[in-house]
């Protein structure tokens, strides 16, 4: 696979709240860091964190690519989000940021190695 099918894979994996599918396109040396500034540098942490999100029916998320860039080893992109979810008081709100993906070939696999979100 591509660079191109590996991260619309994770992306649709990703909307379709489909665990098992998105943690295929994860490499086990996986950093997050969330909007607010949390850090996660284990993946067992990064997958605990996905199961609670993902088990969550409320929300709904849509990407626009804004750039890639492809290395024969690295490839990241920048995407702008729309995420649509509904607080614990059952109002709706939305959130836009920014999500930077960088995926590392591993076994020649694209693999998430790095995800960083932040509001615009």
């Amino acid at each position: 696979m591509n660079f191109t099918e590996t991260l619309q894979d994770h992306l649709q994996a990703v909307s379709n709240k489909d665990l098992e599918r998105f943690l295929l396109t994860v490499h086990p040396d996986i950093t997050l860091v969330l909007p607010n500034g949390k850090y996660i540098d284990n993946d067992e942490e990064f997958k605990k964190f996905h199961e609670s999100w993902f088990a969550d029916d409320d929300w709904r998320i849509q990407f626009e690519i804004v750039k890639v860039l492809e290395t024969e080893g690295m490839c990241s992109a920048l995407l702008r989000v729309i995420y649509d979810d509904i607080d614990p008081n059952n109002q709706p709100y939305q959130k836009k940021y920014y999500l930077q993906l960088l995926f590392k070939k591993k076994d020649g696999k694209w693999l998430l190695v790095f995800d960083q979100n932040t509001f615009m």
